[in-house]
C-alpha cells in the first residue's frame, strides 16, 4: 500500500508540473517542429533504402532474367512512389518552418544553411523527381537498360539528398568555416569546411545504415506476412531472404 501511494504521489506531482508549464511561443514552436520532423523522417529513412533495394531487384532481373525479381520490383515501386510523395510534402512543410518558427536563426545563419538546402534541391530532388517518372511509367516506353539507369539514378539521388541534409544538420551541431559580420550574421568562408564539418561523416554513415536497416525490416516483415499466408509464395521467399 505504501508503494502504491508513493507511485500515486509521483503521478500527481508530474501532472501538476505539466499543468504548470507555460505554453509560450518558443515551446509551441518546438512542439510543432518536433511533430513535423518526427513525421517527415519516417519517409526519407524508408525511401533511401528502398530505392537501393529497387535498383538491386532490377539489376538482378536484367542479369538472371527471372520474373520473380521483376514482380517484386513492380510491387515495391508503387510503395516507393507513395513514400516519396509523402516525404516531399512533409519536407516542404519542414522547410517553411525554418522561416516561420526560427526566423531569427535563419536571418543570422541563412548565408550558410540556405545554400546547403538549395544544393539538396538542385542536385538531388530534381534528379529523383525527373527519373521517378521513368521508373513508374517507362516500362513500355524505354528500353530495359535505360529503365535500370533511371532506377539507379533515383537511388543515387536519394543518397545525395541525405548527403546535403546531413551536412546542414551536422553544421548546426559542429559549425565550421564561417565568420560573423558586424550585424551578427554568419558569412561562409570555407565551403569545404562547412560541408565536411567534424560531425558530418559520422552522422551521414549513421543515417544511411539506419535507412538500409529500416528498409530491410519492412521488406522482411512484408515477406514474412505473405509467407504465413502462403508458404509456397516464391516472391515472398525471395523477399524475406534478401531482407535477412
Amino acid at each position: 500500500m505504501r508503494f502504491d501511494g508513493y507511485k500515486a504521489a509521483i503521478v500527481v506531482g508530474l501532472f501538476e508540473k505539466a499543468i504548470a508549464v507555460e505554453f509560450d511561443a518558443l515551446l509551441l514552436s518546438r512542439m510543432q517542429f518536433a511533430f513535423t520532423i518526427a513525421f517527415h523522417i519516417l519517409f526519407p529513412a524508408f525511401t533511401i533504402g528502398l530505392a537501393a533495394f529497387l535498383a538491386v531487384l532490377e539489376g538482378l532481373w536484367l542479369w538472371t532474367k527471372r520474373e520473380a525479381f521483376k514482380t517484386l520490383y513492380l510491387f515495391w515501386v508503387k510503395i516507393f512512389a507513395l513514400s516519396f510523395g509523402m516525404g516531399v510534402v512533409s519536407g516542404v512543410v519542414l522547410s517553411y518552418q525554418f522561416g516561420t518558427n526560427w526566423s531569427e536563426f535563419i536571418r543570422l545563419t541563412g548565408g550558410v544553411i540556405g545554400p546547403l538546402l538549395a544544393f539538396e534541391v538542385l542536385t538531388a530532388f530534381f534528379l529523383e523527381a525527373s527519373f521517378l517518372g521513368v521508373m513508374l511509367f517507362g516500362w513500355k516506353k524505354v528500353g530495359p537498360r535505360l529503365h535500370f539507369t533511371a532506377t539507379v539514378l533515383v537511388a543515387i539521388g536519394t543518397t545525395i539528398s541525405a548527403f546535403w541534409i546531413l551536412s546542414a544538420n551536422s553544421w548546426m551541431q559542429t559549425p565550421q568555416g564561417f565568420s560573423i559580420n558586424a550585424v551578427g550574421q554568419f558569412v561562409p568562408e570555407d565551403w569545404f569546411a562547412i560541408v565536411f564539418n567534424p560531425s558530418f561523416p559520422y552522422r551521414l554513415v549513421h543515417m544511411l545504415i539506419a535507412a538500409y536497416l529500416t528498409t530491410a525490416l519492412v521488406v522482411g516483415a512484408v515477406g514474412a506476412w505473405h509467407l504465413i499466408r502462403d508458404r509456397m509464395n516464391k516472391g515472398a521467399r525471395k523477399m524475406f531472404a534478401m531482407a535477412t
